[in-house]
């Protein structure tokens, strides 16, 4: 699968699009994280615990959104884009998403 958040890629020509797919996860903080970046918080530096479920999760929302991509026929997603959003009491949404489409090499 190709993926590119530029609107098309290069020496591709689009033969067809599929339309907008999205892959999301919604995820928790754990009472340990929330500890360690509350330190951190206090005297500076990386909340190594967010970081590693914030990757995680948009990586999980990428293939995702590839698998959606995948089932429409598509073998690439152009203008790729993530957005995060809070749910509620420690609860993060990863969205990703882009707009399928079926290329062939220019």
């Amino acid at each position: 699968m190709l993926i590119t958040a530029q609107d098309c890629l290069e020496n591709h020509d689009v033969i067809e699009t599929y339309g907008i797919v999205m892959g999301n996860t919604v995820r928790a903080r754990h009472v340990g994280s929330d500890f360690v970046a509350g330190l951190r918080n206090l005297i500076g530096g990386e909340a190594r615990g967010y970081t590693e479920l914030l990757t995680d999760s948009r990586n999980e929302a990428l293939q995702r959104l590839v698998t959606s991509a995948e089932d429409l026929g598509a073998n690439a997603v152009v203008t790729l884009r993530f957005t995060t959003s809070h749910i509620v009491g420690g609860m993060t949404e990863i969205l990703a998403y882009g707009t399928a489409v079926k290329v062939k090499k220019a």
